[in-house]
């Protein structure tokens, strides 16, 4: 990935946070609006996901101060990256530390209800929600709703390559 691509990047998601920021919406309050997950809000104005058309009109009835020149910019398909030093963010290292604690019997569960497969992490919907716990306490609910693919078996009758061969 180049240091332009990166650099042009930062300074849309600059641009777009600062327009969300001044209109005091929350990324829950605009997630609302547009019928979008919080999660996902967050991820257009950080440029790791692609607004789609039949959302624009939403987004832009949310925000009506969004240039029509970064509404275009955020219907392209993004350049998904992340920074290797986020792990060091206390809150991203936390929720590294619960998959990776968590991870092994998570897919046994996951083998165990659905077969020899994975969660899609592409058909994939997440959602941030604050709750009280039995204590009143606030307490952070984080869903991760991903289509489930099984691992399929390697036939070669069933390879294109070998189909088209013959």
């Amino acid at each position: 990935m180049e240091d332009n691509q990166i650099q042009t990047k930062a300074r849309i998601a600059s641009r777009l946070q600062t327009i969300r920021q001044n209109s005091g919406k929350s990324f829950s309050q605009i997630a609302e609006e547009t019928g979008l997950t919080n999660v996902y809000v967050a991820q257009l104005f950080k440029r790791q996901a692609q607004l789609k058309p039949e959302t624009a009109p939403k987004l832009r009835a949310a925000l009506p101060d969004l240039p029509e020149e970064l509404l275009h910019e955020m219907m392209k398909p993004p350049l998904r990256s992340y920074d290797p030093n986020l792990i060091q963010e206390p809150t991203v290292y936390r929720l590294n530390e619960a998959v990776m604690h968590f991870g092994e019997s998570i897919k046994e569960i996951i083998n165990e209800e659905f077969g020899d497969g994975i969660m899609s992490a592409i058909d994939f919907y997440c959602s941030v929600d604050k709750v009280k716990g039995v204590d009143g306490k606030d307490r952070v609910v984080v869903t991760f709703d991903g289509k489930y693919l099984p691992y399929t078996e390697q036939k070669t009758e069933h390879m294109v390559s070998k189909l088209q061969r013959q």
